[in-house]
């Protein structure tokens, strides 16, 4: 079998809903398709890409490794061939999108293909939100996802709009060994004594508000490692028990790593859509906002620990509890 474009479509499809019969509506196949068709590239490969559980299907350690390869080729392939100045070419615009560490990125990027399949998208990654509004102000993007905190919401200009996807509570992953791993929630101040991996300045407020949690909490964090690199690599190091990290709600735990809400929730997040009013219709703008929070609860409806915080905080599940998803454009 050659591997196709296609192939690689399907298996991001299969990691984003996390279900073969979730994919498959996404991309319009039939289950019994979709199934055949990861046979056959699981069998290009040699080996299984996806575990398979009754609530549906993760990655496996190699899969991981396929699907992050699979999403630069598309990103890449989705970039050939596009001509200077062929947005303004009415069918042929080009959409150029980008998007801070989300999981939400991905599965919202399906959606928009199946819901406007003549829009074409150009995907970049920018970690820093900041970053990201300059390059909007600036007219080099068209739409971002971007994130802020509680009191420190993103400033822009008129010239950009913006709407809530999810605010979101951060949690902490942990080794599996950890003391605290019998615990349903771990108190900030029961890891002042445990190295940190945090992520660097995001010019929205990070690391500053985890700081800020910290000082309230009445300690300083032992020791500080900056990293920002691929999740599979920092569940390893937590795993090995080399720190601990506050980590998104819906992370998928991989083994010898525990995932647990902080008590009091005293860090959150806010996902937002960001777009140039002047660039973005508004049938386009519902589109990509429908798209994000569907991504979003498609994640959320995978993350046990997500729904359990959310069941206990809300009396709801985790896939339709968090605050702050639909609100109204800014």
């Amino acid at each position: 079998m050659e591997l196709e474009l296609r192939h690689l479509r399907a298996l991001c499809a299969i990691a984003d809903t996390g279900s073969l019969g979730r994919a498959a509506r996404v991309l319009r196949y039939s289950q019994q398709a979709m199934s055949t068709q990861l046979q056959r590239i699981e069998g290009h490969f040699g080996q299984p890409l996806f575990e398979r559980h009754a609530s549906g299907v993760e990655p496996t350690r190699y899969g991981a490794e396929v699907l992050a390869q699979a999403r630069e080729v598309l990103n890449r392939a989705d970039a050939i061939g596009r001509r200077p100045g062929s947005r303004a070419a009415g069918a042929d615009q080009v959409l150029r999108l980008a998007a801070t560490n989300s999981p939400v990125l991905s599965g919202m990027v399906v959606r928009i293909r199946s819901r406007l399949p003549d829009l074409s998208l150009t995907v970049s990654s920018v970690y820093a939100s900041s970053e990201i509004v300059e390059r909007l102000e600036k007219g080099e993007l068209d739409a971002a996802i971007a994130v802020d905190y509680p009191g420190l919401e993103l400033p822009h200009s008129p010239a950009m709009a913006h709407r809530g996807i999810v605010v979101e509570p951060s949690f902490v992953a942990v080794p599996a060994h950890h003391r605290v791993k019998h615990r349903m929630e771990v108190a900030l101040a029961d890891l002042a004594d445990d190295g940190w991996f945090l992520t660097p300045d995001d010019g929205a407020g990070w690391p500053g508000v985890f700081y800020t949690a910290c000082a309230a909490a009445g300690f300083t964090p032992a020791a500080v490692h900056e990293f920002l690199g691929d999740q599979l690599q920092l569940q390893n190091m937590i795993a090995d028990g080399l720190g601990v990290s506050v980590v998104q709600a819906t992370i998928r735990p991989m083994t010898g790593v525990l995932v647990k809400p902080l008590t009091g929730t005293p860090l959150w997040c806010r996902y937002l859509l960001l777009w140039r009013r002047d660039s973005v219709t508004d049938e386009v703008a519902e589109t990509l906002h429908r798209s994000a929070c569907a991504s979003y609860r498609e994640l959320s409806s995978h993350s046990p620990h997500l729904q359990a915080w959310a069941a206990r905080t809300y009396g709801v599940d985790g896939a339709h509890g968090t605050p702050g998803c639909g609100s109204a454009p800014v």
